[in-house]
């Protein structure tokens, strides 16, 4: 190879080798331009997500203080709040006991689909500078559990998703318990039954494909006040504030509640009324109120009258279907002033008192006593901490004119659809300021269940009440929740 070929050779090596460091620093250039690139379109995406975010909160603050929706409690409920805690839940339960074992996944699934259909349970409570309020709770619906505790607990607004109501289960119950600041009986009733409805279209797809998976035609989801619509202009003190006897003795441990139910059919138990010319409830007021006299008084003139609370529910009367609360209560009276007054004596008595304050023109003047309050300009001005402390006054003065509460539910209707897969309902109510022990009645079909829900270790006024329903004649199923052994 001539000098000059070697030459040229060199030649081109040097010139590849350039090339190649020249395409490689180009590349080099390529790479760190792209990753500059890539860096300032990630900030850029980071920034744009931050100002997203930032418009998405704004949007959300700006929601939630103009669609988020609120309601005033209605004149029953202002009381509750200032006057629940766990000594005293005011929370009551009612009940469905189904003719198979409930499946929890399909009743949190029949939660979750109904609730939000409820204005009037969805829902949390608020406090005001004057009043408390609820305000639309919007967040996912509390679990379903299986029952574990005793029932009637108190529900913390903090817990619970900052729902006012619990949904638990055991074996074929399910149990609705409510903070009676959102609704009655008639309301808890309203939610159970669609609750149970939808639960069951679940587990039996042949009845949703029958009846669809609309709430029932039947269920109202009226949301007035009846009380603020129905009340007049009063100032007369419509409730008495005279001590009555209470109901005491050694109490059950603070975890416990004694729940213990007695079933009769209806038949039987209205041609025992029928012989006695009252009504079912008149007859079970006078029945529970005897017992108090016989075994607690032992039959033996005392002071104190026994004076049976009782709810009276204000629709029939006042043309209302609101869900919101809306009863007042009326007294059973009966002043033992002599010796061993007789059970057709005593009914005789508590009945009279019954008549005498069961009309409507009595009925509106106890509301509307309350309302007439509530309006007034002075008291409407007052601070909420000076409210309460006003109401709890005059709560503990009504509620210990009361030796106890017997509450009536009613008969329970259902769609016949859904009939053959429902055993019973039934219902009971917390403990309140000087009540340690209270009746709840409740009917499905042909059964009636009066059930007692107590804290006193005590079961005689059970006993005797039962007692006194066999005496006439009803054969009564008795059931428990364990607490007592007898």
């Amino acid at each position: 190879m001539s000098k000059e070929e070697k030459k040229l050779r060199q030649q081109n090596k040097e010139k590849i080798k350039q090339e190649k460091a020249a395409a490689k620093a180009e590349s080099k250039q390529e790479k760190q331009a792209v990753k500059e690139q890539s860096r300032h379109e990630k900030a850029a995406s980071k920034e744009l997500e931050k100002q997203e975010k930032q418009q998405r909160k704004a949007e959300d603050n700006k929601r939630r203080h103009t669609d988020i929706k609120w309601d005033r409690l209605d004149n029953t409920a202002h009381l509750f709040p200032v006057i629940a805690g766990e000594a005293m839940s005011n929370v009551y339960r009612i009940a469905v006991t189904l003719k198979e074992e409930v499946q929890p996944e399909y009743l949190q699934q029949a939660l979750d689909i109904v609730l939000p259909k409820f204005p009037g349970f969805n829902l949390r409570l608020r406090q005001g500078i004057f009043w408390y309020y609820f305000e639309e709770n919007g967040k996912s619906a509390p679990r379903v559990q299986e029952e574990r505790h005793f029932p009637c607990r108190f529900i913390r607004q903090n817990k619970n998703h900052s729902y006012l109501f619990r949904v638990t289960y055991y074996k074929c119950r399910i149990n609705l318990e409510v903070f009676h600041v959102l609704t009655d009986g008639m309301g808890g009733i309203n939610f159970l039954k669609e609750l149970t409805y939808q639960y069951l279209r679940l587990v039996h797809p042949e009845l949703k494909e029958k009846l669809g998976d609309k709430l029932s035609s039947d269920t109202s989801m009226n949301r007035e006040d009846s009380f603020l619509k129905n009340y007049k202009h009063s100032y007369a003190k419509g409730y008495k504030t005279k001590k009555a006897y209470l109901i005491k003795g050694e109490k059950l441990r603070t975890d416990e509640f004694g729940v213990i139910h007695g079933f009769v059919k209806i038949p039987a138990l209205k041609e025992v009324c029928h012989k006695y010319g009252v009504s079912i409830n008149e007859y079970l007021v006078a029945a529970f109120a005897y017992s108090v006299y016989r075994e607690y008084l032992h039959g033996m003139p005392d002071k104190r009258p026994i004076r049976v609370a009782v709810p009276v529910n204000l629709r029939p009367y006042f043309n209302s279907i609101t869900t919101k609360n809306f009863f007042t209560v009326v007294s059973a009276e009966f002043e033992p002033v002599e010796d061993s007054y007789t059970f057709e004596e005593v009914l005789k008595i508590t009945t009279e008192s019954l008549h005498q304050q069961i009309n409507k023109e009595h009925l509106e003047e106890l509301f509307s006593y309350n309302v007439s309050n509530e309006k007034l300009l002075v008291a409407r001005a007052v601070p909420l901490f000076l409210k309460n402390i006003a109401m709890r006054y005059v709560y503990t003065s009504a509620a210990l004119a009361n030796t106890s509460t017997v509450t009536n539910i009613g008969n329970v209707k259902v769609e016949e659809d859904y009939q053959p897969y429902i055993k019973m309902f039934y219902a009971f109510l917390a403990m309140s300021k000087g009540q340690n022990i209270k009746g709840t009645i409740c009917s499905y079909q042909d059964t009636l269940a009066f059930t007692f829900s107590s804290v006193l270790k005590d079961t005689s006024l059970q006993r005797g009440f039962f007692r006194k329903l066999s005496e006439d004649g009803l054969n009564v199923e008795i059931e428990s929740n364990g607490v007592y052994y007898e």
